[in-house]
């Protein structure tokens, strides 16, 4: 059993870890420096890295070399940042903040934050392409993966699915879809991914692919029940931002009450799926555990 304690020093060892990598690939580029500046200013502008940790976590259940873990998983956070950047654009959410700082845009422009989105995004390939550590058939299953996690059948229909559902009443099934799609989906690739290069079985494979897409809804309706009963101080946002906005969630469709239950259900489905997989002694546990009680 991983103490509270272990988990902590994982979670954080390997955030500074993909912080140091992130660094490292992006102050050597040779390109434009307004593209570089604007790409290296949202990289680091903080955030959990859950991603990639829990890509390490995946990683970490099978084997201990870090060495073929690192592109893939820093990949993948350029990945999520580059969306960030683009759902902040007036276009999409049209914030001013993130992590109480302005925006790309705002700090840039419009023109340069979507550019930086975009070089995020296809230097994340070029990233697993180019990783001496990866046999050829490696790179092309993980960019296989990545590009159907974030792109139009990933993230990408998750974020036109939640825009067509604004303002209007969904269901509790085309909910899931949307949360699976926007949220989830890169979580499946971290822990699909992680796993097949640790070299995990099919069959475990399988089975951590159903707990990844359990973890993805833990995580969004923890969101939810923050927005009714967090701390606007750990949470970044005001209380009730959601319902203020008209946005579609758990809380509004099943109730406060509703919305916990809906949350033990997921987390006992994912629990069982790890079990499955013979990785219920690994930091997965832990990590749904965390999302599944975190604050902020």
């Amino acid at each position: 059993m991983i103490v509270q304690q272990e988990l902590n020093d994982f979670i954080n060892t390997n955030k500074e870890l993909i912080q140091h990598e992130l660094r490292h690939h992006l102050h050597q580029l040779d390109v434009p420096e307004r593209l570089k500046a604007s790409m290296i200013y949202s990289i680091q502008a903080g955030g959990k890295r859950l991603r990639p940790v829990l890509f390490m976590a995946s990683y970490n259940a099978y084997n201990h070399d870090l060495n073929k873990a690192l592109s893939p998983a820093v990949a993948l956070e350029m990945i999520h940042t580059y969306s960030l950047i683009h759902d902040d654009l007036p276009a999409m959410d049209d914030d001013d903040l993130r992590r109480g700082q302005p925006t790309n845009h705002k700090k840039y422009d419009e023109a340069t934050a979507i550019l930086a989105g975009d070089a995020l995004l296809t230097f994340s390939f070029e990233l697993i392409i180019n990783d001496p550590h990866l046999t050829d058939q490696q790179k092309i299953h993980l960019v296989q993966l990545l590009s159907e996690a974030s792109g139009p059948k990933g993230m990408v229909a998750g974020q036109i699915l939640d825009i067509e559902a604004e303002k209007k009443a969904v269901s509790l099934e085309e909910l899931e879809t949307i949360h699976t799609l926007k949220t989830g989906e890169l979580f499946r690739y971290a822990i699909r991914s992680g796993a097949y290069l640790g070299e995990a079985t099919h069959e475990q494979i399988v089975h951590l692919d159903e707990f990844a897409h359990y973890l993805g809804l833990i995580f969004q309706v923890q969101d939810d029940i923050l927005d009714v009963t967090g701390e606007p101080g750990k949470t970044g946002k005001p209380v009730g931002s959601d319902e203020a906005n008209e946005k579609n969630t758990y809380v509004k469709l099943l109730g406060l009450e509703g919305a916990i239950e809906k949350k033990k259900y997921y987390v006992k489905k994912a629990n069982k799926a790890l079990y499955d997989a013979n990785a219920e002694s690994s930091y997965l546990m832990s990590l749904a555990d965390y999302f599944s009680s975190r604050d902020h």
